[in-house]
Parts: C-alpha cells; structure tokens; sequence
C-alpha cells in the first residue's frame, strides 16, 4: 500500500509540473539559444539577447565600402558574409542597421498548425509573414530567408512595407520576393533589397523561426550582425568585429582619399595604388589633421591603426595583395 500510495503521489507530482511549466516558444529563438550563438558578443543586449551593437557604429557603417569590409572580414577568417543579385528600393541610398532574422520554408500542413497555433497563444495575429514585423524596433534590419521564392513568394507587399518602416525606420533585406514595389518606394523611412518584384500574393510557404541563424543566398547571418546594403550587394559584419571592421574599413577609405589626391596632383609617382611607406603613412596622418572632417572614428583609433602599419610595412610595396590590407 506504502508503494502504491508513494507512486500514485509521484504521478501526481509530474502531472502538476507538467501544467505548472510555462511551454517554450519554438518559432522565436528564446534568450538562452540567442546568448549561445552570439556568446562572443560582450557588449550590450536587447532584452532577449540580440546582440545590441551602438547606433553610432551603424551611422558609420554607411559610408564604408564592401569591399573594404570584405577584405577584413576574410583576413579574420570570415569568408561567407557577403551576397549579392538583388534589386533595391532606392538604389542611390545605401543602409545599414541590426539584423532580426527569420526563415520561411515551403508550406507542410502539419508543421505550419503547430506554428499558427504557437502563434495563437501568444497572442499574434494576422499572416505570420508580418510576426517578425512586430519585433523590429529602430535601427534594425529585417533580414528573411524566403528560400529563393519570388512568384507567390512575395514576403511584404506596401501594408507590411509601412510597418516595417514604423518599427524599424530601416530597412529589410530579402531572399525572397516582394509585392506593391510602386508604393513601397513611396514609404518614408523604407529601403530594402530583394531578388525581384512579382504582383503575385506569397503562398505555400510559412515562417518557421525568428531570431535563428539563416543562410541569405552565400552568407551565413546570425541576429544583431551589423547588415551594410548597397545596389551592388549585401554584407553581414558580425557583431563582435563590427567595430574594428569599419574602423579599418574607414581607415582604407582615408587612405584611397589622400591616394586619389597624389594622383591628380602627380606627386605620387608611380605609386598609384600603395607605396605605403611609413613616410608615405606620417604624410597621410598630417593631411588628416589638416582635414579633421575627414575623420569618422576617433583620432586614437586613427593613430592605433596607424601605428600598427608602419610597424608590419603592410601596403609598403606597390600591388600587395588587398587580403593584406588590414592592421
């Protein structure tokens, strides 16, 4: 009897854990799976553990090119940040801001009632196409793996377009479709790039994260990279180098901007392209305090950068290879 009553009490003790614990959401990546893929990330965090990079470093990231953010980002290893083959909005006004990722998948019946019905407990509301909407907030990107789809993978048309612009006053980049491309491009606070235009309405396809790592054509995205969109492409900076990416980024900017001047004034011989010896580099650092407006970053990370190339020689003979050019 003693075993009978000590087993119907333990059953009776899982019973109530099981109603007492809260079920976790499975389309929104909870804090402790966000803090896991971004643990190298020390810097402030959204409160669900977005990696919250500083506003001030996306206003920077604008006026950076690609290409000098590429060239760092694979010296340090990252080889898969950029993709490319889009159409975009405003193609003269390049953005840049947080990603809030998401992933869509072609429909299967069963998995997409256990999302909507997800969904329904949480309170959400309309196509989930528009849940990612709802967690943007300034400053971000909404970035969606939408498989590739273009007709009948439209992800937004102009009603999702201006909530997207409320929320983040950004942007979107897609892997996807969009529809309403006329009035999207009237909506103030609105860029985005996406792989083409189709009148169609999005079908058979369904959200199946937010907030998850996503593949975007060739690059890998984890939530809070610093995403830079421009005409010719997009590139995904992670968050833990961002602010030396674009520092150096800014520096080669600096560099091909005092270069250009050498070589309208003939006085940079036949160095069109490098030649930066340290004599080359202290001439670089006097026009700089010359044209202090010029500068972006700090003076001390100007002078840190600095530093560190005249003591390797890197740019020091003409034509080096652009994965060298890095501090």
């Amino acid at each position: 009897m003693k075993k009978t009553m000590t087993w119907m009490t333990g059953v009776a003790i899982s019973a109530c854990m099981m109603v007492a614990t809260p079920v976790v959401a499975q389309v929104k990546m909870t804090r402790a799976q966000m803090m896991f893929y971004t643990s190298e990330w020390k810097g402030d965090r959204f409160p669900d553990g977005r990696p919250k990079v500083p506003d001030g470093l996306l206003q920077r990231a604008v006026n950076v090119s690609i290409e000098d953010v590429w060239d760092y980002l694979r010296d340090q290893g990252y080889n898969c940040q950029f993709d490319t083959g889009y159409q975009m909005l405003h193609p003269e006004k390049p953005f840049a801001g947080r990603a809030l990722t998401a992933q869509y998948m072609p429909l299967r019946l069963d998995m997409y009632r256990a999302i909507a019905a997800e969904g329904k407990a949480e309170g959400r509301v309309s196509g989930n196409n528009s849940w990612p909407i709802n967690e943007l907030v300034p400053g971000d990107i909404y970035v969606a793996d939408g498989f590739g789809k273009v007709v009948e993978g439209t992800l937004i048309g102009s009603n999702l377009g201006s909530g997207i612009a409320a929320h983040s006053k950004n942007g979107f980049v897609f892997d996807a479709g969009i529809r309403d491309a006329e009035e999207n491009r009237e909506i103030e606070n609105l860029n985005g790039l996406y792989r083409a235009y189709d009148p169609s309405a999005w079908k058979d396809m369904t959200l199946t994260s937010i907030n998850a790592p996503i593949r975007i054509g060739r690059a890998t995205v984890l939530p809070g990279d610093v995403v830079l969109a421009k005409s010719e492409g997009v590139i995904f900076i992670p968050a833990i180098l961002a602010e030396e990416t674009i520092a150096n980024a800014e520096f080669i900017k600096l560099q091909d901007v005092f270069n250009f001047e050498l070589n309208r004034s003939g006085t940079n011989g036949a160095e069109f392209e490098g030649g930066w010896t340290p004599k080359k580099l202290d001439a670089l650092a006097a026009w700089v305090t010359a044209h202090p407006d010029r500068l972006k970053m700090t003076r001390a990370e100007f002078d840190a950068i600095l530093a560190k190339k005249k003591a390797t020689g890197e740019g020091a003979v003409s034509g080096a290879p652009p994965a060298r050019r890095r501090n």
